[in-house]
This record gives C-alpha cells, structure tokens and sequence, in this order.
C-alpha cells in the first residue's frame, strides 16, 4: 500500500476517533446531568450535532456508551496512579494514594451510576458480560495492592500474620459503592474525611504490632 492510498484512510480515522470523542463527552454531560435511565441516544446525537444513526455507528447501545464511559475512567485512574504514587514512599502511603485517587476521583464522577448498577441486576448482568477490558484492569490494580500488602509485610508495616488475601480484601471491601454512597450523599461527609476515617481504621488493623 503506498502512503498516497494509506492517507485516506489515516485522515479517516482520526475524524472517526474524534467523533467518538465528541460522543463520549456529551454522554457524560447528559449522564451527569439527568442519571442512567433519562439519558438517551437522542440527546447525545443532538448535543454533538450528528444523527442518532451515527452515535449507533460508534456505539450499539446505551449500554456499551456507557461502558465506554467506565473504561475511560478506568484508564484515567490507571494513569493518575501512575503518575501520583511516589515510589519513595511507603508501602502504605502509596496504598492511601490509590484510596483517595478512588473517593475523590473515579466514585465521585460515576457514583450515581455506580449505585443504579449496583442495584439492578439487569445492568449488572449486562456489565458483568462486557467487562473484559474493565477486569484486566482491575487485576493490575489487584496485583499492584498485593505487591504492596507484601512490600509492607516485609518492611514490618504491616502484621505478618494476616493473609495477604484477607488484607485485600479488607481493602477493596472500602470501595463499595454503596459505603461510598451511604458516607457521601446519605451522611454528608466529605470525600476527603471518609477516606481519611476509613484509612484509619484499615491501616491500624493491618499494622504490625
């Protein structure tokens, strides 16, 4: 294929991706806005100036729009991670990092959906089946909990005699969305001081003696 024919089809794409871009950022607009079940594929195709016909194009349904939604964020918080965690640090420290990155940042743009999710199996099924790319990256995070759970184990953070699994999942037992919403929007305590709160409870559990 000679670079003349690839032109084409290079311009293409960037236009395509770009469009997909401009969808995503009007389906969170209106998610943000009016929650799961108001949002429709009519007001995002309006709001980016296109036909419903092409939003389908891009995304087959409200449902994979939405789940794009998800693993954007997820890639988001990947980074942020990444980019955040100071790896002078302690075992620990890092391990508040990722808490608050998770309160501050990824529950509190998607908790409402989180909690409509949480609550309907329909959309838990439907998210349960399409979660591929959104397990892969969950398992990087487990792993990178558990290094951390074994770092702080072998520096004398944290007690040797707890199981590692028990540990993390005493960890990822603090991001439930419905904690989160019962501390956040039910008890009107900021995300910040849970976190803080919550930290302070699992960290003096785990600590060695």
């Amino acid at each position: 294929m000679t670079p003349a024919t690839m032109l084409p089809r290079t311009l293409k794409e960037r236009q395509r991706q770009e469009r997909e871009a401009l969808i995503l950022q009007a389906a969170e607009e209106v998610l943000t806005e009016k929650g799961y079940h108001e949002m429709s594929m009519d007001e995002i195709a309006a709001r980016v100036g296109i036909s419903k016909g092409t939003v389908y194009l891009h995304f087959a349904s409200k449902e994979d729009l939405v789940f794009a939604l998800f693993e954007r964020d997820m890639q988001k918080f990947q980074e942020l991670v990444e980019a955040r965690i100071d790896p002078a640090s302690t075992a620990k420290g890092r391990m508040e990092t990722i808490l608050h990155l998770m309160f501050e940042g990824l529950f509190s743009r998607r908790i409402s959906l989180l909690y409509t999710i949480y609550n309907s199996s329909e959309l838990r099924k439907i998210f349960i089946e399409k979660k591929g790319c959104m397990r892969e990256m969950m398992e990087q995070l487990t792993t990178r909990v558990t290094s951390l759970l074994e770092e702080g184990k072998a520096s004398g953070e944290f007690d040797t005699t707890l199981a590692t699994s028990v540990m993390l999942s005493a960890f990822f037992s603090l991001l439930s969305p419905k904690s989160y919403e019962r501390l956040i929007v039910d008890d009107q305590l900021p995300p910040g001081e849970s976190v803080k709160q919550l930290g302070r409870i699992y960290f003096k559990g785990i600590a060695a003696g």
